[in-house]
């Protein structure tokens, strides 16, 4: 599929959508992942159908929004939105199909998920996911694209709350800190420990 637009005003986040339904589409959804990076944990993909009746202000790429921002925008994101899916595939499997292919299948999950069929994805990246549906990828479209911008939100948050969980199920390896990402002390953790059951073992600084 062609860009809907190739020249975006900056600062307008909604450019994309606007286009999107001028040429006839009507329910767009965003998709953006969280977790491709880290040594352990799930990587999560949202889909979001935003409302154009009722916008939501302040929408930006979550690693650009301190935690408390991100918390209260998943709130207003859920309670505005047209619909909200959330699709993950687990350490595991990320493994078996390697990272790229897991994050495709958990965007194809989260969009499966909505409650309403979208007729357009707007997908941030450049790689398309396994639908029939007219698709558009968009390069840091979760800093261009409000629907991509508001899945950004949704995954990271979705994911954050996990691995704050699994942190209470392996409060070895500081999982409520880093999230899984790589950090010295996550490293030394696994030095001292080992892997624990969601770690990524074809990952760099896990695989023996």
């Amino acid at each position: 599929m062609q860009d809907l637009l190739f020249e975006q005003p900056p600062h307008d986040l909604y450019h994309f959508e606007r286009q999107a339904r001028a040429a006839g589409y009507t329910f767009v959804a965003g998709i953006d992942e969280a977790g491709r990076g880290p040594l352990a944990g799930p990587v999560i993909a949202a889909a979001v159908i935003l409302n154009p009746d009722a916008p939501v202000e302040g929408v930006n790429d979550s690693k650009k929004l301190t935690e408390q921002r991100r918390e209260r925008l998943f709130e207003l994101i859920m309670a505005r939105a047209l619909a909200v899916g959330v699709g993950q595939v687990d350490a595991a499997t990320i493994d078996q199909i390697n990272i790229l292919q897991a994050t495709r299948r958990a965007m194809l999950a989260a969009v499966q998920a909505l409650s309403a069929s979208p007729d357009l994805l707007l997908i941030d990246g450049i790689t398309t996911i396994a639908s029939p549906l007219p698709q558009q990828t968009i390069k840091q479209g979760d800093s261009r694209s409000a629907s991509i911008a508001a899945a950004s939100i949704i995954a990271k948050v979705t994911r954050d709350r996990m691995m704050g969980a699994y942190d209470k199920l392996y409060p070895d390896y500081g999982f409520l800190r880093h999230k899984g990402y790589g950090s010295a002390v996550h490293l030394a953790a696994l030095r001292q420990h080992g892997p624990c059951p969601i770690h990524r073992m074809t990952f760099a600084g896990v695989k023996p």
